[in-house]
């Protein structure tokens, strides 16, 4: 994703207006076509449009007035383009808010101004900061209802800011807004000038994104093997794939996990034609000095920047499946483009959902439920910690019995030694 492009989700109590404010996002920023208003107006209930139907695509979600899946939308302005993902607020659908934020720079978490801080919005903080969703944006949304008063805005953005920075969240902008109105999300309140912030798209146009995965260390999934096999290229082996972190250029010594082979990078192939360097997330194929047997699922890294490969991974996993993850559990871990065979060892501890504190040795993890998780793997995985890396710091857990996604995971530093009995 280029540097001018940011992924933000939303998320909020039931009712707190998330679709709403990402309707009114799209609309007062040009962003539905004249059809999509269309649309939403025949099936809108009054007569005015209900712009919260621009994201709450579901059949299931109109009829419950819900946000039950992750709706995704791209749009654009002048300076910047973005990917959002309404996500839903339900406790029931928490592992649709890991999905939908876990690839996100930014968070839009929405509180209505009548009720302030609630549990689903500590929750949501928590997940943030499990996350590590380096900025959090606080909505303080229907301040139409409280008379567009300071006071009524002014101790939830400090209560909330305050429980964030607890749990470790780096950045917290608080903006007072009506969703429905327009206040505060694309131009400036007239109803609230005792505030003098950015409006909800301000912020987002001008926010810089922690995300960057060139700044990471270099990591390179191999997905397929070139070898053409042609008068033309009678020798060319080639590894493509896509820089999940880093930077490459030619004349890099480069290891190759988790065999540990080592050779240098003789050149890059970017869209048909050579170039001396390339960057996360750039697809590439990467040509090196020395015919290794390489194959997909293998990892090229920097030979200075390689991490080190363990078949123990510790864990924080969102339990995604409606069958309990136990002890003992034979499963597959889908890290980057490798799968392997693995074993659930031990499940330590269970993660309180609003404040993420440990509730030791709860048996087992439920749908939605997040944990910490110990697994054996049956091969080496280089793995990265979540913190450093988001790309090699996750992966999946999946029932090998019929592909089933059982669990996403985030890698916790300082994993066991290699070679444990």
């Amino acid at each position: 994703m280029n540097a001018d492009t940011l992924r933000f989700a939303t998320a909020g109590s039931v009712d707190d207006g998330k679709s709403t404010l990402v309707g009114r996002l799209l609309y007062d920023s040009r962003s539905v076509l004249a059809d999509q208003l269309e649309a939403v107006a025949r099936a809108s209930r009054t007569a005015t449009p209900d712009l919260a139907l621009l994201t709450d695509g579901l059949r299931a979600e109109r009829e419950q007035g819900i946000t039950i899946d992750v709706a995704y939308r791209y749009f654009a302005t002048p300076r910047r383009r973005f990917i959002l993902a309404d996500s839903p607020g339900h406790v029931q659908y928490t592992r649709n808010m890991v999905t939908g934020t876990s690839t996100a720079d930014l968070v839009v978490i929405l509180v209505d101004a009548r009720n302030g801080v609630v549990e689903q919005t500590r929750r949501h903080a928590a997940i943030a900061a499990l996350l590590r969703v380096p900025h959090v944006v606080l909505a303080v949304n229907k301040m139409d209802l409280v008379g567009y008063a300071e006071t009524a805005f002014a101790p939830i953005a400090d209560e909330f800011t305050a429980y964030a920075s607890a749990l470790g969240v780096p950045q917290v902008t608080a903006v007072p807004i009506s969703a429905l109105v327009g206040d505060n999300i694309v131009e400036s309140s007239a109803a609230m000038q005792w505030y003098d912030g950015p409006t909800v798209l301000e912020h987002l146009e001008t926010v810089r994104a922690r995300h960057d995965p060139a700044h990471a260390q270099g990591r390179f999934p191999v997905q397929y093997v070139i070898r053409p096999g042609t008068a033309e290229h009678p020798d060319y082996r080639g590894y493509a794939g896509q820089i999940a972190a880093g930077v490459f250029r030619v004349g890099d010594a480069v290891t190759v996990l988790p065999s540990g082979r080592t050779s240098t990078l003789t050149g890059i192939d970017l869209l048909g034609r050579p170039v001396d360097e390339a960057r996360a997330p750039q697809s590439v194929t990467l040509l090196l000095a020395d015919d290794i047997d390489i194959a997909r699922g293998d990892l090229i890294v920097p030979s200075t920047e390689a991490p080190t490969t363990s078949q123990d991974v510790e864990a924080t996993v969102c339990h995604v499946a409606d069958t309990p993850l136990t002890v003992g559990l034979r499963v597959l871990i889908k890290h980057t483009t490798r799968t392997v065979r693995a074993r659930v060892e031990e499940i330590p501890s269970r993660l309180g959902p609003d404040d993420l504190s440990q509730r030791p040795e709860p048996g087992q993890l439920l749908a939605n439920d997040i944990g910490r998780i110990r697994l054996r793997a049956a091969e080496p995985l280089a793995l990265d910690a979540y913190a450093d890396c988001r790309g090699t710091g996750s992966f999946l857990l999946i029932d090998p019995a019929d592909g089933t996604t059982l669990a996403a995971g985030m890698a916790l530093a300082g994993s066991p030694d290699p070679g444990r009995p």
